[in-house]
């Protein structure tokens, strides 16, 4: 049914600025670009809603949308980022490029299935570079590494903690 994924969308501030990162700077290029002058439901707008294309042939995709007010906020790690796969040869390179160029950088870290670097994008998302490695396959095989019994131990330790503060 799924085949895959088409794109991820998300919000920017603006569009230039982002396409400096994304295209620039990580190496995706701009595809296509949809200016948006009225929603499907008749409303008026000025948006602009731009794609970059992965190797896999999905995007990334953003809207600026100055009409609409959306709030830019600090984004913890864990609240959003979006991961992109490399090869392992291309972190350290990527990780000397954006600290020269005054992105916020952060990296190598150690996953055991992954070995990531972090930038922060010019609309305060973390974009994640990250290389599988050997163990990628065994570590995600959810036939042996015990994922479904992992998440039902912790939905159980949510329900007691909950009943004991209660």
């Amino acid at each position: 049914m799924i085949k895959g994924l088409h794109h991820n969308a998300y919000r920017c501030r603006d569009s230039g600025e982002t396409r400096q990162f994304y295209e620039d700077f990580l190496g995706l290029p701009l595809a296509g670009t949809l200016e948006i002058r009225e929603t499907k439901s008749g409303r008026k707008t000025a948006a602009l809603h731009t794609f970059y294309r992965l190797d896999d042939g999905s995007f990334l995709a953003f809207f600026e949308a100055p009409d609409m007010p959306f709030a830019f906020k600090p984004q913890h790690d864990f609240d959003l980022h979006i991961a992109l796969e490399v090869d392992a040869a291309v972190l350290g390179d990527m990780l000397a490029k954006g600290k020269a160029r005054g992105i916020e950088t952060r990296g190598i870290s150690e996953h055991e299935f992954v070995r990531s670097i972090y930038f922060r994008d010019p609309n305060g998302y973390v974009i994640e570079l990250t290389a599988k490695t050997p163990e990628h396959a065994r570590l995600m095989d959810p036939a042996t590494n015990r994922a479904r019994e992992l998440l039902d131990r912790w939905q159980s330790s949510k329900v007691r903690q909950a009943t004991s503060s209660g």
